[in-house]
């Protein structure tokens, strides 16, 4: 075995600063199958090539966008299948859309239940008259509904008005 690698190999420091990862990354990626060295030296130092890069930049893009370790791998594995490589491509993107849509909803629930409690919450008195701090203590598991929240505090929450909104400026 040669142990000089071919000049368009360069090591797993180098792999990390063009694909702007760190090399334990790497070798997370390594040990889950989805990134295999190019070369290795007779000492057992990795090599990689550009081929290694663009693999690398594919599972962070797949990442971005949302899709898991094992999804990518499955990724990786369909883009060499010549005959239905792209139709599971598609499904494994629609699927992980059809999640998307279904986390931004729910994400959207929470924006608009906490927007409530702090719309309903006049930010000062005691902590125990805190709407935002009632709900949180006394809200279900199950409550995730963004209906869950409740009306805007009494003024009694800390004796001031809270349509006045002095203490927001």
């Amino acid at each position: 075995m040669n142990s000089t690698p071919p000049r368009s190999h360069f090591t797993i420091g180098v792999l990390a600063q063009q694909s702007g990862v760190a090399i334990d990354t790497i070798r997370y990626y390594e040990r889950e199958g989805l990134l295999s060295p190019a070369y290795r030296r007779a000492s057992g130092y990795r090599e990689y090539d550009t081929q290694s890069v663009e693999r690398m930049r594919f599972i962070l893009r797949a990442k971005e966008l949302g899709f898991s370790l094992e999804e990518i791998r499955e990724l990786l594995a369909l883009e060499s299948d010549r005959v239905n490589g792209v139709e599971g491509v598609k499904q494994r993107a629609s699927r992980r859309l059809q999640e998307l849509n279904v986390r931004i909803a729910q994400l959207t629930e929470m924006r608009d239940a906490l927007a409530r409690l702090i719309d309903a919450c006049p930010g000062c008195g005691e902590p125990e008259g805190c709407p935002i701090l009632s709900s949180i203590h006394g809200a279900p598991p199950e409550a995730n509904d963004a209906s869950a929240a409740p009306s805007p505090a009494p003024a009694s929450c800390c004796g001031a008005d809270p349509t006045d909104r002095k203490h927001d400026s």
